[in-house]
């Protein structure tokens, strides 16, 4: 065999080998609508997960995209996606999961950060869909969350709540919380934000018509919390949220999931995946892990310091 045949079998077999890791390297396609500590905690999760179980950049490929708060443009982004065709396409938060899963009825989906997939047409049931989605919901009971609000503030009768008319996540904790107050002789005040910049104006609206201001992990409020988090301590309000993050920005405290754990969670399914299970035999899951965090300089800041007890319950404490 001449020189010029050996050079010419060993580009074959280059180009040949490059084919077979490119045929082996498998894509995950992330998207969140917006932006914001909790759901940004959430991919982290995801992707460590993935790396954790052997899943590193020269196995899969990841790619992200936020919608910026934009439903359109999670619309956008979803068909892309279905076009890109990943091995498996993660959906942060409800929009995006609606958006992708109009989008495809064959790319499997996992979704996450998502309080009811069954009200928001994702899954038929809470059983193992036979589709191509499944995924982790961050719906918390609803009874300890007005528990936590007594702790705060027990002569509370008022609760405020800011939140989208339009994010369905919303609209369900604002009616469930409504039944959940009424069983304790409790009254629910709405105080409606259909975009970021509605949220410090409907808070203000709250002012001197609730007792204390509870937050969802609804992603307008989150988006701009620290506007929240000024309304509440120039009125001294106590605000209580559902997600950890957020008393980091400035709630007095939160009984909520971690987000982070809960996108390793996610992980784990998106692995699943990739080792080739189908989606629609997972069940979707509820997030595992809750924890009370707390901030003794916001309850300070709010009219309502914290009490003993509850400092000493608490998981972690913001210094």
């Amino acid at each position: 065999m001449s020189l010029r045949h050996r050079q010419l079998l060993a580009a074959a077999a280059a180009v040949l080998s490059l084919s077979a890791a490119a045929a082996e390297m498998q894509s995950v396609a992330i998207t969140a609508i917006v932006d914001h500590p909790a759901l940004d905690a959430a991919r982290k999760g995801v992707t460590d997960e993935l790396k954790a179980a052997g899943y590193g950049e020269d196995k899969v490929k990841v790619q992200y995209q936020s919608a910026q708060g934009n439903p359109a443009t999670a619309g956008q982004i979803a068909r892309k996606f279905v076009g890109d065709k990943p091995t498996v396409a993660v959906a942060i938060a409800t929009p995006s999961a609606q958006a992708l899963v109009a989008a495809s009825k064959t790319l499997p989906i996992v979704f996450t950060a998502v309080t009811d997939p069954v009200a928001a047409k994702l899954v038929s049931n809470w059983k193992a869909s036979g589709t191509n989605v499944t995924g982790v919901s961050d719906m918390l009971p609803l009874g300890p969350q007005v528990d936590l609000i007594l702790k705060v503030k027990p002569t509370a009768k008022r609760i405020g709540m800011v939140y989208s008319p339009g994010e369905v996540n919303s609209t369900i904790v604002a009616k469930e919380l409504k039944a959940e107050l009424a069983k304790r002789g409790m009254t629910l005040v709405e105080a409606p934000a259909a975009r970021t910049v509605d949220v410090a104006p409907a808070a203000k609206s709250l002012i001197g018509k609730v007792d204390a201001i509870y937050t969802s992990t609804d992603n307008n409020v989150v988006s701009t919390y620290e506007s929240l988090v000024a309304v509440a301590n120039q009125a001294k309000l106590p605000l209580i949220a559902s997600d950890t993050d957020s008393v980091k920005r400035g709630a007095i405290a939160a009984l909520g999931m971690n987000y982070y754990d809960m996108g390793r969670q996610t992980g784990k399914i998106v692995v699943r995946l990739l080792k080739g299970e189908k989606a629609g035999t997972i069940a979707p899951e509820v997030g595992s892990k809750l924890s009370l965090t707390v901030n003794p300089a916001a309850a300070i800041k709010q009219g309502a310091p914290l009490s003993a007890t509850l400092l000493k319950e608490a998981q972690n404490t913001v210094k």
